[in-house]
């Protein structure tokens, strides 16, 4: 899904020319009339937009005024400031109120493409490091993990829900999606905000060192206790234990576990009394618990205890439409990372990306970003830099296709209000063979002609080539028997 623009101007000419120049360079535009009108977009329960152009000079609620209330209400979506005004003056107010660009209306669509995404790769590193500053110091929101997929924001909406309260909470999910930052988001949204937040992944835990690791132990307790261990339970002591693949837990230690979530204490091995703590349980699976409670592995009155709030977070090929922005993402924090020139993704690299089903999920995803900036020789990642992924979907031709469709796309006037409504030019034959250069360009003159009623000058102009160039390109692909008589502006028009 390409990018969501938010465009704030209240002369519906600038915003219908800026909305069709963004829709041609691939992104999703919105329009907003004025001021308030945008913050009510923006506040709007769901919305996501990843970038905002606003007008500076509008009645009412003027731009300056837009970007002071986004920094009230705290609303990091980056803005490009745009005006009839490029004085020095309106350049720095708008900088100083939190613009991250600033174009003076005409904008010509190189310098409107540079602009934005330089806008979305600063907001994407931006974001990546709001979010690992807030995970470390446990307060990530669920701000942090906008979404565009209906069934992620299902989760979501629940996690809030249980945020409000110390409500146990099960989070199930396939391996990788996440099941670990709602759990943090939780934690970071209620009143446990910034205290402790511990993880156990309960599959990683040596059986003979479950309740030890987790309840504690005393000094002399057993063999090699040579010190006393407080245990996970009083480390999250006032915050947020998160029991990771709970499912794995031994019986042993799930009953001393459903003691201490229905009692407050635990009991450390070798202690004389119970130990009261104060610490929200939230546990997570990737397998389906309730299964496992009927095929006798795990206890069903603690099944029942720990679940009183589930939340499905669904794998990422049910949420496809968070691909893009996830990438992006990815690709900001490891071109950092790695001190590579990396600055985003070909619109091949992604179609390619969204053929493939992801069983990893998100960590997958993550991985493969990683991997394919590393080796990455470009400013962009492309479908080569992905090569288990392509082999994997037995994609490459597709990818090769699009990356032509892309750069027939970056190749198209900007300024052509119409557009051509016949399907794009197939690169293959019927028999499979990729077609010439020749044919393909003799059917893109033949449509533009058709299509531009033979207005000569105006084809070549939107061509990008001279009209010499056009008569000789007709002569030698055998066109110039289609064409008739002088058309209206001293070229020739088609039979």
């Amino acid at each position: 899904m390409s990018a969501v623009v938010l465009i704030v101007d209240d002369d519906p000419v600038q915003r219908r020319l800026l909305e069709s120049q963004l829709r041609r360079l691939g992104y999703d535009a919105r329009t907003a009339e004025d001021g308030v009108d945008a913050i009510e977009a923006l506040t709007a329960r769901g919305a996501a937009y990843d970038l905002v152009f606003l007008d500076l000079a509008m009645p009412g609620l003027d731009g300056l005024g837009v970007l002071a209330r986004m920094r009230e209400l705290n609303i990091a979506t980056p803005v490009i400031v745009q005006t009839a005004n490029g004085s020095i003056e309106a350049v720095v107010s708008a900088m100083r109120a939190g613009a991250a660009d600033f174009v003076v209306k005409p904008v010509g669509p190189e310098r409107l493409q540079v602009s934005i995404r330089n806008a979305l790769r600063t907001d994407a590193l931006q974001g990546e490091i709001r979010r690992i500053g807030r995970r470390a110091a446990g307060t990530l929101t669920f701000r942090d993990l906008p979404t565009r997929a209906p069934e992620m924001a299902e989760a979501l909406r629940l996690g809030e829900r249980a945020a409000a309260s110390n409500i146990p909470v099960l989070i199930e999910g396939e391996s990788g999606v996440g099941k670990e930052l709602l759990a943090r988001a939780i934690a970071g949204s209620g009143e446990r905000r910034g205290k402790p937040f511990v993880a156990v992944n309960c599959g990683a835990l040596p059986p003979n060192l479950v309740e030890s690791i987790l309840f504690g132990h005393e000094k002399g307790a057993f063999t090699g206790a040579t010190d006393r261990h407080v245990g996970k339970f009083v480390e999250a002591d006032g915050g947020t234990l998160f029991l990771d693949e709970i499912g794995e837990l031994p019986g042993d230690a799930q009953v001393k576990l459903l003691r201490a979530v229905q009692e407050g204490e635990v009991d450390p091995v070798g202690a004389k009394r119970p130990v009261k703590v104060d610490a929200r349980v939230i546990s997570a699976t990737n397998r389906e618990l309730f299964r496992r409670v009927r095929e006798g592995a795990f206890r069903e009155d603690l099944y029942y205890r720990l679940s009183v709030f589930p939340i499905t977070i669904p794998p990422l090929r049910a949420r496809r439409a968070d691909l893009e922005d996830l990438t992006r993402r990815f690709v900001a924090r490891f071109a950092a990372e790695e001190s590579r020139a990396v600055t985003g993704v070909t619109a091949a690299a992604l179609a390619l990306l969204e053929r493939y089903d992801w069983p990893g999920n998100v960590r997958e995803l993550e991985n493969a970003v990683f991997r394919a900036v590393v080796l990455s020789d470009g400013p962009e990642l492309r479908s080569a830099d992905f090569p288990q992924i392509a082999a994997l979907t037995g994609g490459e031709t597709d990818a090769v296709e699009e990356e032509t469709r892309s750069f027939v796309r970056d190749l198209e006037e900007p300024e052509l209000e119409t557009k051509l409504d016949a399907p794009a030019l197939p690169l293959f034959a019927s028999d499979g063979r990729l077609r010439p250069l020749d044919e393909l360009e003799r059917d893109a003159i033949r449509y533009a002609i058709r299509h531009l009623d033979g207005q000569m000058t105006e084809v070549a102009r939107r061509l990008g080539i001279g009209r010499s160039t056009l008569y000789r390109r007709l002569k030698d692909l055998g066109l110039d028997q289609e064409c008739g008589g002088p058309d209206t502006d001293g070229g020739q028009a088609v039979a």
